[in-house]
């Protein structure tokens, strides 16, 4: 059920003499970037938010900025129904999405500064001659919603009666139609109604310590940052982190501790890789599962790691200097081409660029960018991926395909075409041998392994982002 709040004890003063905060301005420029050059809002707030921008304005920055992307299409069915066109340039809509977020969903913010900010940043971006159109449309929002006897209620009454399920699910869980017709002929709609929930939450903060010489000092470090540190919801050694900015931890800042969400490390665990294995992670950027696979292979073992950007190459080899990793390579190469590679590897990962549907949560815009006609040309590059590295692959190896994507034209559609290709010189193998020394004792194999053999986690059911893995080893070879 979808819980809003109802500003019930706000008023609205038109000539208030407030400037615009930090906070809001960092909000509007992050979300305008989203809009106007496809950016991705979490690239977005990571520059912006550097350690001059106070706590508090690098919080609200965050929740405005992410809620509003979480929220768009559901704030722009009330805006919509007060505007005689609904069309709007980009910088005044963005600035009515916001007021009517901070509305809708935050009740310590007052109605006042939520408007007259919204007004001002109208100004900003040099539409004056709209400010009093949108001063005028959010104080008809504001006293709907004073009047109302619940918000969620006044907008479930304005939707029509003859409105189908998807586009109905659509508006009141913000998600695009042709995304919640898939899922409910894939789902059901129960665990549809579940996914769309668990999308619009925030997202937990997951973490794992790389330097375990450093486990003391990275947990003080982390708790002067304001970070609570729980144990992992899925994995024996992952740290829940609730709370403060550890972006701003030296934990994070030296590399002691890597930011990563559960099913993510998950990803990197089932590969099994051991002392002295080779290693190549095809897809390898940002790196945060090399980083696992490296600490795994040992000094004696190699890691070479490859993606198709050389920029995020640079920044891989970055981060793995920062972490002190000395057995990684790092390599710019298009996997989706042949590949250069002489001697085959002892592990493979293939953790393919992929739609992302199992991260709306963290990545909310990704909602807005993508297409149903995207699937497919995705699942072709994915394809290409797999195919090119399964022949790279050793004897006893072992090789897993993931992607953080709910859609099966990515994942076992992808695994199922390419292993059809070898003639049965692939085989599927259990993608957790040794789960119950990687799993927590609360989670069995059964819960994240299914009767086929695929590897799968849902936001709604593990509290993790959704990832699809599938172990690969040779037909004639052990798993």
């Amino acid at each position: 059920m979808l819980v809003l709040v109802s500003p019930f004890d706000r008023c609205i003063v038109s000539n208030s003499t407030m400037t615009i905060s930090k906070s809001r301005t960092i909000t509007f420029d992050v979300l305008l970037r989203v809009a106007k050059q496809d950016a991705y809002a979490d690239d977005v707030l990571r520059a912006e938010l550097t350690a001059a921008i106070k706590s508090e304005d690098a919080g609200l920055a965050t929740e405005l900025s992410l809620g509003v992307l979480r929220w768009q299409r559901l704030l722009d069915f009330v805006i919509d129904r007060h505007l005689q066109k609904p069309a709007t340039d980009v910088e005044v809509r963005i600035a009515l999405r916001m007021a009517v977020y901070q509305l809708m969903f935050l009740d310590r913010v007052p109605a006042r500064a939520a408007v007259h900010e919204s007004v001002e940043l109208v100004k900003r971006a040099r539409k004056r001659s709209a400010a009093t159109f949108v001063n005028a449309i959010l104080r008809k929002i504001t006293n709907e919603l004073r009047n109302a006897g619940s918000a969620a209620e006044s907008i479930a009454a304005q939707f029509p009666e003859d409105l189908p399920l998807a586009d109905r699910l659509g508006i009141q869980y913000s998600h695009p139609t042709w995304m919640v017709v898939r899922w409910l002929r894939i789902f059901g709609e129960e665990k549809t109604r579940a996914l769309l929930e668990a999308d619009n939450r925030v997202p937990v903060l997951s973490g794992y310590l790389l330097d375990a010489e450093r486990g003391e000092d990275a947990k003080r470090s982390l708790q002067q940052a304001g970070c609570r540190i729980g144990p992992g919801r899925l994995l024996r050694d992952a740290w829940v982190l609730d709370g403060g900015n550890p972006g701003t931890s030296e934990a994070v800042r030296h590399g002691w501790v890597a930011i990563q969400d559960e099913a993510s490390q998950a990803v990197a665990k089932l590969l099994e890789a051991g002392d002295g294995n080779s290693v190549l992670d095809l897809c390898a950027a940002p790196g945060g599962k090399t980083l696992l696979l490296a600490r795994a292979a040992g000094a004696a073992g190699h890691v070479i790691a490859a993606d198709l950007h050389a920029n995020r190459v640079r920044a891989m080899q970055e981060r793995f200097e920062l972490a002190g990793i000395r057995n990684a390579e790092t390599l710019v190469l298009d996997g989706s081409k042949t590949l250069p590679f002489e001697r085959p590897f002892d592990r493979i990962l293939v953790d393919v660029p992929c739609s992302g549907t199992g991260t709306l949560a963290r990545h909310p815009e990704i909602r807005w960018k993508l297409g149903a006609e995207d699937l497919q040309d995705l699942h072709a590059r994915q394809a290409a991926l797999l195919r090119n590295a399964l022949p790279h692959l050793a004897p006893q190896g072992r090789l897993v395909y993931s992607t953080c994507s709910l859609e099966p034209e990515e994942n076992e559609l992808v695994v199922q075409e390419v292993l059809s290709e070898f003639a049965g010189n692939f085989q599927i193998a259990p993608p957790l041998v040794a789960g119950e020394q990687v799993l927590q004792p609360t989670i069995s194999v059964s819960g994240v392994v299914g009767a086929d053999g695929f590897f799968r986690t849902f936001p709604s059911e593990h509290g993790t982002d959704g990832f699809f893995a599938a172990a690969i080893v040779r037909a004639n070879a052990k798993a």
